[in-house]
């Protein structure tokens, strides 16, 4: 257990002051290049100082992850295996795409990154790889429900489930991105939890290796969050949240912890609903439910601080993932 600690701490600690080290480096950089981010004409009135906030902040946390990987590998103090290479796959994959998505918005200087259509068709072609690697590593289709030892073989089903995880997931991180330091701290909350609970499960190939892959994201996120809370030095930008979204979502199907997914990230999922309600109510009705989405800007509406909202959503976080634990750990 204290080599398991050591190790967590190690990798938590290095990749944290690497991160805070590179936002040095980055945030003026990207100044200097003027890649900053257009707020909203909807949110004009409440955020017109962060007109001009570098994006692509995501890459504060996403290269010293990759790179302390890389170097505890070359050291051999972390094992390479086909489990941590399918994690890898899928953060650097959906990184690529909302820099992608990103890059465009600077150049354009505005917020018309990729069309939502093409977005989501490469998203979907990066799930469909992600699928193929799980299965040919002879994973069964299964959705377990831990606590109750319950198996249930879904078969195909299981292939759409995968899709639907990843995407859904990295949308919804997305979507919560829209306050100084939500979805940061809303992430860094989730990966700690589900790097607890991967140094559970013991029967998982490389398991220990994507519980540090995990612990190194979580110390690279807590740096970010020195440039990303209110005042915002930065944005994340798509770069950062698809990534964050789809590796919760991969690590959360490796783990066989999906549905625990859910209570995990659960402000993530009211975010996202709330966008999924209004639309479908407002298309219907001509009518909305909530003066304005993702949910966080209702809160807004009523006259909320942008700093309360925060504290709340992360305590909400925090209790729903202490649940996760007690329930996808101890129970």
């Amino acid at each position: 257990m204290m080599n398991i600690i050591t190790k967590s701490s190690l990798v938590m600690l290095t990749t944290f002051i690497i991160s805070v080290i590179f936002g040095l480096i980055l945030i003026p950089f990207l100044q200097k290049l003027k890649a900053g981010q257009r707020v909203s004409i909807y949110l004009e009135r409440t955020h017109t100082n962060k007109n001009g906030t570098p994006t692509m902040g995501g890459l504060i946390f996403i290269i010293p992850t990759f790179l302390i990987i890389l170097i505890f590998l070359y050291f051999k103090k972390i094992e390479f295996n086909y489990n941590l290479l399918i994690v890898l796959f899928t953060f650097l994959s959906y990184s690529f795409i909302g820099f992608i998505d990103d890059f465009l918005i600077i150049k354009r200087k505005n917020n018309n990154g990729l069309k939502e259509g093409t977005k989501l068709i490469m998203q979907l072609v990066v799930a469909v790889i992600f699928f193929y690697l799980f299965m040919i590593a002879n994973n069964e289709p299964l959705l377990w429900v831990h606590t109750l030892n319950i198996k249930i073989n879904i078969g195909w089903l299981y292939g759409i489930f995968i899709l639907l995880v990843l995407v859904s997931t990295s949308n919804a991180v997305n979507i919560t991105d829209g306050l100084d330091g939500l979805a940061g701290g809303l992430s860094l909350i989730a990966f700690l939890t589900f790097g607890i609970i991967a140094w559970d499960t013991g029967w998982l190939d490389g398991y220990e290796s994507i519980a540090l892959f995990i612990f190194s994201l979580s110390g690279a996120l807590l740096g970010f969050l020195l440039y990303n809370s209110s005042p915002a030095k930065i944005f994340m930008g798509d770069t950062g949240s698809l990534a964050l979204g789809a590796t919760l979502g991969t690590i959360a199907i490796l783990t066989r912890h999906e549905i625990l997914l859910i209570l995990i990230g659960f402000v993530f999922v009211i975010e996202t609903l709330s966008c999924v309600i209004q639309r479908i109510y407002y298309k219907f009705t001509k009518k909305r439910i909530f003066p304005m989405t993702p949910i966080h800007h209702t809160f807004e509406k009523m006259g909320w601080s942008e700093k309360d909202i925060v504290k709340l959503f992360w305590v909400i976080g925090l209790i729903c993932s202490l649940l996760a634990i007690a329930y996808g750990v101890w129970l």
